[in-house]
């Protein structure tokens, strides 16, 4: 369902530096962040678990100060291989220059440039894990012909109140100057690293469709999912799979979004739907929304402009683009070509 690449344990080795005071605040680049930025992340391979060897794939959240949070998932990571089945959580910290994660019948020793060393608790070896970096197939999509392209990395007429970065990239705050009724959304996205951060205060932004519809943006990586968290449709229906990525990795959404139908009289006679990949799988399959979610507009038959969420924190945007379906008849549109390994 996503790509991925080992490739990526190499460079963290270079990002062993002293912490920076920002981190509070989230930093952006990888060179501003501290050594658990470099154990953070995804971990791939086989373990001999509950009596028989199988795939598994080990999430590693920073919470500061050499402080962890993991799941382990049978099967694999969620997007490539998880089962589904109950996952394991571990906690620890740093000791030495080892990480140390216990969980109630599986720890885990980690250490920068090296395979992850799964044991039970007696110490008994069960198996080893790669660290590997995924990435969204629908990463770098190419608007197709007609799209409205909303942002490329320079300045655009599409946009209002739009700040972008000395390095071409789109901060929160930004609005369409046109309102959209029915669409289909590509955009990417990157939360800061704000590993002493936790909750609605990590990476928080989102993209109010509409300004009714909010499909959250969030540093959810290695949680279980809820409805305010990354993908969620706020406080409406969590995501059916936490495909959340690392902090600082970019990720993708492409959402397919049909709005709410009312009569004559202002009346809503049918509800919005929509279909949501994130990092090209899909989470929300042709959801019917009962009404705006959270803090959004009252829904009306007038459609609103798309506006990107400042929660105060630093997240960051590239190749968002729109394809205007308002005039085309409202049907079933086609998964992206996303899928694969």
């Amino acid at each position: 369902m996503v790509g991925s690449s080992l490739a990526w344990s190499l460079m963290l080795c270079s990002w062993w530096v002293a912490a920076d005071p920002d981190l509070k605040k989230g930093v952006t680049d990888p060179s501003q962040a501290d050594a658990d930025f470099a154990i953070q992340g995804e971990y791939s391979g086989s373990a001999c678990l509950w009596g028989c060897r199988q795939q598994m794939g080990l999430q590693v959240v920073a919470l500061g100060d050499g402080r962890f949070d993991a799941l382990l998932y049978p099967g694999g990571l969620p997007g490539n291989g998880y089962n589904g089945g109950v996952k394991s959580k571990l906690s620890g910290q740093r000791e030495g220059d080892r990480v140390i994660l216990q969980g109630e019948r599986v720890s885990a020793t980690l250490q920068t440039g090296f395979a992850v060393i799964l044991t039970d608790r007696a110490g008994q070896l069960l198996g080893y894990l790669q660290p590997m970096h995924r990435y969204s197939l629908t990463a770098g999509a190419p608007p197709p012909p007609g799209a409205v392209v909303l942002f490329d990395g320079r300045p655009s007429n599409r946009l209002k109140n739009a700040t972008i970065s000395e390095n071409g990239l789109l901060q929160v705050g930004a609005e369409t100057v046109d309102a959209y009724r029915d669409f289909i959304l590509h955009a990417e996205f990157k939360t800061p690293y704000m590993p002493y951060a936790r909750g609605q205060a990590r990476g928080n932004s989102g993209f109010y469709l509409q300004q009714r519809y909010e499909v959250q943006v969030l540093d959810s990586f290695g949680l279980e999912s809820q409805n305010n968290d990354a993908g969620g449709l706020y406080k409406f229906k969590a995501p059916d799979l936490n495909m959340c990525f690392p902090p600082l990795s970019w990720q993708t959404y492409d959402i397919h979004f049909q709005a709410a139908r009312f009569d004559d009289a202002g009346t809503k006679v049918e509800n919005a739907r929509i279909t949501v990949w994130h990092n090209g799988v899909v989470i929300h399959n042709q959801v019917s929304l009962e009404n705006k979610t959270g803090g959004g507009k009252p829904e009306a038959a007038q459609p609103l402009p798309i506006l990107f969420q400042n929660h105060g924190n630093p997240v960051e945007f590239r190749n968002v683009w729109l394809v205007d379906r308002s005039a085309t008849p409202a049907t079933c549109v086609p998964q992206p070509s996303c899928c694969g390994r």
